[in-house]
This record gives structure tokens, sequence and C-alpha cells, in this order.
């Protein structure tokens, strides 16, 4: 039975494509999320989103994933939770400060990346401080993805 948790574990991996294509991630961090019964409950279901989302500081030094979208879960009764609501990262303080000092006088971002459920079985968000892209950039990016895949096509070609 523990074997079949595990397994049941390691295939929750919710990525946000479009975060990698907006923006070039200088730095990444691994953060716990505070959430409630039902969200994990989602989770664990594939019912997530991260689309749209960003991090932000609030008054207090608190870090926040605003946006991420969280279905609500289907077996849940009155006790639900709000499918788009903010929920609390879980990071040291250096981490937190750190972050906030580059948000603040750099102009950075924070972003989520990834989300996925780690071996104990917790739900971990994968964010990364971000730098946005210019628009000739994300041409750039999408002219040496174009090349890569047809040099890709070529030498399997030849084998």
């Amino acid at each position: 039975m523990s074997q079949k948790k595990k397994d049941f574990k390691n295939y929750i991996n919710i990525k946000n494509k479009r975060a990698r294509f907006d923006y070039e991630i200088i730095d990444k961090y691994v953060a716990g999320i505070q959430l409630v019964g039902t969200e994990i409950k989602a989770i664990r279901e594939g019912k997530a989103s991260l689309a749209d989302s960003f991090c932000e500081f609030n008054d207090r030094g608190e870090l926040f994933v605003v946006n991420m979208y969280i279905n609500e879960y289907s077996h849940g009764t009155h006790y639900n939770h709000l499918p788009k609501r903010e929920r609390k990262l879980l990071l040291n303080k250096k981490e937190l400060k750190k972050l906030r000092r580059e948000v603040d006088r750099n102009g950075m971002t924070i972003v989520p990346l990834r989300l996925f459920i780690n071996d104990k079985g917790f739900a971990k968000l994968e964010i990364g401080l971000a730098r946005g892209r210019k628009n000739y950039d994300k041409r750039n990016l999408l002219k040496e993805r174009d090349i890569k895949r047809q040099l890709d096509q070529v030498k399997k070609a030849y084998r």
C-alpha cells in the first residue's frame, strides 16, 4: 500500500509554460503553500492551473501567490474553498528578504513555475525570480527553438 501511495504522489506536476516564454528566469526557489483540506485534495486530482498567476508581498513582508486556480473539490460540501483565493507561500526569512530586495531594487517579478507534490505528500510551488522579456527577445527565442527543431529533424533523418 505504501508503494502505491508514493507512486500516486509523484505524478502531479503542473507547469506554467507561459512563464518561461514571457520571463527570463534568474533564480529558482521551492516554497511550501498554505492550503486548506479541499485544496490539497483537488491538487492531487490534478485540478489546478498556474496560468496568469504571479506572486506579491503584502505589507507585513509575507509572500502570496495570486490568481492560482485550484478547482473546487468534487466531493466537497459547503466547506469547499474559493478557486482563486490568495495563498501564502512558506519560505525562510532569509529567502524572503532576498526576494523582496530584488523585487524592490531591480524591478524583477516572482512567477510560479511548477506545482508538485513532494515525497512526503506536501504540495510545493517552484517559483522563479524573473525579468520580463521584450517582444524582440521572444521572437529570437521562437527562432532559436525552430532552428533547433529543424536540426534535430535533420539529425534524426541521417541516423
